[in-house]
């Protein structure tokens, strides 16, 4: 679950992004005149941040690979940058992530009143949850601007894991501030609380044997022998370790490319403790409509990731702009993406910028990736989690922004800088599709 709604704040945390970055560099490249050092950020800003996010399919994880995918997530974000001084910036960004889902509901299907089946979603406790998150971001520039560094601590936290992060970058701006290069990084410590499927949970003080309150209350259909092979994960920790390295560089007036490389390790509990897997040389069994797990998914405790890519931006003319972009990821696990996009800006006037964009991606599957009942009972790792399978995928979207030059519209004491408001479809050949809505709204405090 926690890929799909992170998708939706990836996406209007890159408004902010992106927002943020432009006006530092237009304002630390500016009037550095004798007697007169400018200031990296003038005022206090705030962004408020929100997006909603739907998707559906039929290819669930949490049963095995088949099932409802339905999810819905809503994300209020709310970012502050307080200036310190001339060269110091305090960022602070808060948010949580309410979301539904079908697919997780199904983690328990019987606590509903109606018939448990995969294609259903269950009215109990597990259909919902929040996630909550905090970080913190100072930022240094020198004097003359060419060198900046940042440290930053993050919080987050759902009902079933906690998170922290913490991290920092360092940028250098060479050749009159026409080349560009900087060295970030990231650790995330996370603790698991595991939640496996209900027919598996173990009952009493001792944790000994299954579920057998479900098993009196219900009667097993098709192979009544049931006898899963379940032991509960050892380890509930998981940490991540990141190191990227970004080169952009001035190539003419209208030309400016960038490259960058990201390297990731990660161990300790990475499967997802409540997705369940089918085996083809095991009857099934059932209660109602609902296939009873044969295992929960198994998955190395270690994996490095590794992706390079590259942006080339073109200045047409007043009008247009066109952003592209490629990268290429390699994993241990097996999975090799291609991902290729175009986005172009169409300014109208001084005021309002339109983002027609496109990206394609295309995955190989990891190699312990099967789906439904195509494992066997024999293997050491499996999944049926169809985002590490193979596919292809395409994303269109559209924005518009809106720019109050002279921030004549006030709230309060607030001034407004700019709204963004963009949508995206994305779609996989595997049956998945989902939609996204974000809005930016970003203020000043005078």
């Amino acid at each position: 679950m926690q890929l799909k709604f992170q998708y939706s704040i990836i996406a209007i945390l890159g408004i902010l992004n992106a927002n943020f970055l432009m006006a530092q560099q237009e304002q630390s490249s500016s009037g550095e005149g004798e007697g007169y050092k400018k200031r990296v950020l003038e005022n206090t800003e705030i962004d408020f941040l929100s997006s909603y996010y739907s998707q559906d399919g039929d290819n669930a994880a949490v049963s095995g690979g088949k099932g409802t995918e339905e999810l819905t997530d809503f994300t209020p974000t709310i970012v502050v940058s307080i200036p310190l001084n001339a060269d110091d910036v305090l960022t602070i960004d808060a948010g949580v992530s309410a979301y539904t889902s079908a697919s997780s509901s199904n983690i328990n299907p019987f606590d509903g009143s109606g018939q448990a089946d995969p294609f259903t979603a269950s009215s109990g406790a597990s259909k919902g949850d929040t996630w909550a998150n905090i970080n913190g971001t100072y930022s240094h520039s020198s004097d003359n601007r060419n060198t900046i560094w940042t440290a930053n601590a993050s919080v987050a936290s759902e009902y079933d894991y906690f998170s922290v992060g913490f991290g920092g970058s360092f940028t250098k701006l060479f050749n009159e501030k026409n080349t560009e290069l900087t060295l970030h990084t990231k650790i995330y410590l996370d603790t698991w609380k595991p939640i496996y499927p209900i027919e598996l949970r173990p009952f009493g003080e001792n944790g000994a044997g299954l579920n057998d309150g479900l098993f009196q209350r219900n009667s097993i259909t098709g192979n009544p022998d049931y006898n899963p092979r379940f032991t509960e994960f050892a380890d509930k920790g998981r940490n991540s370790y990141a190191f990227g390295l970004n080169f952009s560089q001035i190539l003419s007036e209208r030309l400016q490319g960038s490259v960058a490389l990201d390297l990731v390790s990660q161990n300790g509990l990475l499967s997802t403790p409540f997705q369940r897997v089918y085996f083809a040389d095991v009857a099934d069994s059932f209660i109602q409509n609902f296939q009873l797990a044969d295992a929960i998914e198994q998955l190395p405790d270690t994996r490095f990731k590794i992706a390079v890519g590259g942006r080339l931006n073109y200045y047409l003319n007043e009008t247009f702009v066109l952003r592209g972009y490629y990268r290429y990821y390699n994993d241990d696990w097996g999975i090799q993406s291609h991902t290729a996009s175009l986005e172009v800006p169409i300014k109208l006037g001084s005021k309002f910028t339109l983002y027609p964009s496109y990206r394609y991606y295309t995955q190989t599957a990891a190699d312990y990736f099967a789906g439904y009942e195509a494992h066997r009972s024999n293997e050491e790792f499996y999944t049926s989690d169809y985002d590490l399978s193979e596919f292809n995928a395409n994303q269109f979207g559209f924005g518009v922004n809106y720019t109050d030059i002279f921030t004549n519209f006030n709230i309060w004491s607030l001034h407004l800088k700019s709204i963004d408001l963009r949508y995206l479809y994305y779609e996989r050949n595997s049956g998945l599709n989902s939609g996204l809505v974000s809005l930016g709204i970003n203020f000043i405090i005078p």
